[in-house]
């Protein structure tokens, strides 16, 4: 019976306070909006890259399996082992989740960002001698409350609306840096693989030479040994092949170095990659003709860019918060419970009826009106901020059109090297055939046949790093092009199963960090501020 009266006199007071609560919720829909809406900033762009005339150029292509075009099916086990088992990726992908968590902090300050449940029971004893004590009460008594507290700011000047604007953009944000960091990793992981078969073509371009310049040697040393030569041609034989010899060392560090690098790339401890390295030799070939489309298709792919923009927009709402302070700051606040005493007439149990009820209700303010220029000076520092986030943007902008004419100019004229570099191995091979024979028929001296030994070890040797660049070229293009994170569309997974799980048992996410077959986060665009709310991400706090 006791609760059923309090439950009563509750819904009483409910139904009385329904119209203000009304007003409560519109009057920030009717506030205005401090501070710069953000608009999307200018950045030099060309009208189209310097080389895209280049005869290996052709129209437009899909840049999502750039590597593929390659058909190199090591390289490809290779890139889904990275994608899924990289550390700094993962790194990354939590800081996806993180944005998410942190924008449901920003969209609960919609709501009453004091809520408070209280209760408690304590025993008194009041001061004769204090003049606020009352004289009516006794001095000895216990004392038993239940109640809730709310205090509501209302976003008035849009300070919450900006709060939510810029954890939406930091979110985004987030994912575009996530998107920047997988490019970076193919593109790492094709170039580190490249490298990695270059410097096995040039081990055993070395260990055919070897071959060449024993016979030599074995040949000085019979015309030596015979008197038809003097010890100098066995001592310039010697020479020649020592240099080649202590270039395998070398070329060996070289190649232990590119995998480690690879072991790092794909989240791995020095192991042996024989098996995964098996199933193809020899450097990737690129494909004869490559897509470039203009510069201003970089705005809209590559993620780094995408990146800086949001970073930027994320700073503009921050000038409407720090603006918002130079206002009053417009309240409500309530409170609604019970409370009963041993006093006189009185027992602790009538915290359960309805005469036990208190409650209090009403509208305040505060403005900060002593420190207007402190004020003043933090918006000043947001709009620097600002303008400083917009130039990076620009920077951004131009380095990856750089990145993209450096790639081409690789690309294109390592091809041409590479001709030049054929025809120089065919002379430099035809030339040391002769050599050899006339020395055998005494018509030349040794140094003939050292000197075309020397030059065709040089020519292929450069042969194979011509061609090595235009495969690292073609992949620096890709990469500034900013395509590959296309493969993580659709799946919405930041981090692998395991590492959800583990997640997941130590902290309940909810649908921040969603579990198998719930909706994943989509990917991302450049939502306008009206677009922000907390309607279209629902809060989770």
């Amino acid at each position: 019976m006791p609760t059923r009266i309090f439950a009563a006199a509750a819904g009483r007071l409910l139904a009385k306070s329904r119209r203000a609560v009304a007003i409560m919720l519109l009057m920030p829909l009717a506030g205005c909006l401090l501070g710069p809406d953000f608009k999307e900033p200018l950045a030099p762009v060309a009208e189209r890259f310097l080389k895209a005339g280049g005869p290996a150029l052709a129209d437009a292509q899909d840049y999502r399996d750039w590597w593929k075009t390659f058909k190199d099916p090591v390289l490809n086990r290779l890139i889904d082992l990275a994608y899924a088992q990289n550390l700094t990726l993962l790194s990354a992908g939590t800081q996806v989740i993180e944005a998410r968590a942190a924008l449901g902090i920003a969209i609960g300050e919609f709501y009453p960002q004091s809520q408070q449940g209280l209760g408690g029971i304590g025993y008194t004893g009041q001061s004769r001698t204090d003049p606020l004590s009352s004289p009516l009460a006794p001095r000895y008594f216990w004392r038993d409350d239940l109640g809730i507290k709310i205090a509501w700011e209302l976003d008035f000047w849009g300070k919450f609306r900006r709060g939510v604007e810029s954890a939406d953009a930091a979110y985004l944000s987030t994912i575009a840096t996530y998107d920047d960091v997988l490019v970076t990793l193919l593109g790492d992981v094709t170039t580190v693989y490249i490298g990695i078969r270059t410097t096995q073509q040039q081990i055993a371009i070395a260990r055919e030479n070897l071959v060449k310049q024993r016979k030599a040697l074995a040949i000085a040393q019979a015309r030596f040994t015979g008197g038809a030569a003097s010890k100098l041609s066995v001592y310039q034989a010697q020479n020649v092949l020592g240099q080649t010899e202590s270039a395998i060392p070398q070329l060996q560090i070289q190649l232990d170095q590119g995998l480690d690098a690879l072991r790092l790339l794909l989240g791995m401890p020095p192991t042996s990659l024989d098996a995964l390295l098996s199933g193809s030799t020899g450097i990737p070939v690129p494909p004869k003709a490559i897509a470039v489309g203009i510069p201003a298709d970089l705005v809209r792919r590559r993620p780094d860019i995408r990146a800086a923009e949001l970073a930027a927009m994320a700073q503009s709402a921050q000038i409407g918060m720090a603006e918002a302070d130079l206002y009053p700051a417009l309240s409500l606040t309530g409170s609604f419970g019970t409370a009963a005493s041993t006093v006189p007439h009185a027992k602790l149990s009538d915290v359960f009826t309805a005469k036990g009820i208190a409650f209090g209700f009403g509208p305040s303010f505060s403005w900060n009106i002593l420190n207007y220029g402190q004020i003043t000076n933090n918006v000043r520092v947001q709009d620097a901020k600002l303008q400083q986030l917009l130039v990076d943007y620009q920077n951004t902008v131009l380095k990856a059109q750089k990145e993209v004419e450096d790639g081409l100019a690789t690309f294109l004229d390592s091809q041409q090297q590479v001709a030049d570099l054929r025809r120089s191995v065919a002379a430099a091979n035809s030339a040391y055939g002769i050599a050899l024979i006339e020395y055998n028929l005494g018509t030349r001296d040794f140094t003939t046949v050292l000197t075309a030994e020397q030059n065709l070890y040089t020519a292929q040797n450069d042969l194979v790093v011509a061609e090595g660049n235009v495969s690292a070229g073609l992949t620096a293009v890709f990469r500034a092009l900013g395509g590959g994170w296309q493969i993580r569309e659709g799946s919405g997974d930041f981090v692998p199963a395991a590492t959800r799980d583990e997640m997941r048992a130590r902290t309940d996410w909810g649908d921040v960090l969603p579990a198998p077959g719930q909706p994943q986060p989509k990917a991302p665009g450049l939502p306008s501020p009206q677009d922000i709310g907390p309607t279209v991400r629902p809060p989770e706090w």
